[in-house]
């Protein structure tokens, strides 16, 4: 029911967020867009398997939103890094019945001919200090991987750190399927191994 889409990395401007991939990673991005709703901007990175990055930050020339922004980007402080990732599910509101309450309700989101819910907590937190995944429903042909490229990027590992990282391994079992994600014990945190044109580089 659930397949990894893609990873975001934060900052607390675009451009710090886009150069820590860039330094880390040594490709460059390529252009995103602004998001309604939630008031932020991006740029994105094509990995291969039809996956993606975004890096993500508020966005300074619009206007506050009316709800805490997702990824919990309202209190994101510090160096950039890697802060979420975001899993695909041909059903969302069938994903979310059989989730415990937390992982929020569904959003309607647009940008050019993308379409799109996504699942956002009203607080923007997402469960287990935002370790677990935030959910999307794509709607429609479209979607920003295609149109990237890969770069020469793939994503090889996910670790997902947390206390209770078995309790959420157990919780997703039954809807994600994939030897990429590892969940381990420890301080929330995520950990991304990517090979770059066969150099291996960390996000974290």
């Amino acid at each position: 029911m659930m397949e990894l889409d893609h990873i975001a990395i934060a900052g607390e401007t675009l451009s710090a967020a886009v150069s820590y991939v860039q330094e880390t990673l040594g490709v460059a991005m390529q252009p995103g867009g602004e998001h309604a709703v939630f008031h932020t901007h991006n740029k994105l990175l094509g990995l291969h398997d039809g996956l993606y990055l975004e890096a993500i930050a508020v966005n300074p020339a619009a206007p506050a939103p009316d709800r805490a922004r997702w990824f919990d980007l309202d209190r994101f402080s510090g160096p950039a890094r890697l802060t979420n990732w975001i899993c695909r599910c041909d059903d969302l509101d069938a994903a979310l019945e059989v989730l415990p309450d937390g992982f929020g309700a569904p959003v309607q989101l647009q940008r050019g001919d993308l379409r799109w819910r996504m699942a956002v907590p009203q607080s923007g937190v997402l469960p287990f200090d935002n370790c677990a995944p935030a959910l999307i429903e794509w709607q429609g042909d479209a979607h920003p991987a295609p149109r990237l490229g890969a770069g020469g990027c793939r994503l090889e590992r996910l670790e997902v750190q947390h206390p209770d990282a078995l309790v959420l391994a157990e919780m997703l079992a039954p809807l994600l399927q994939d030897d990429r994600v590892s969940f381990v014990q420890g301080d929330p945190g995520l950990k991304a191994g990517l090979d770059v044109a066969g150099t291996k580089a960390v996000l974290g």
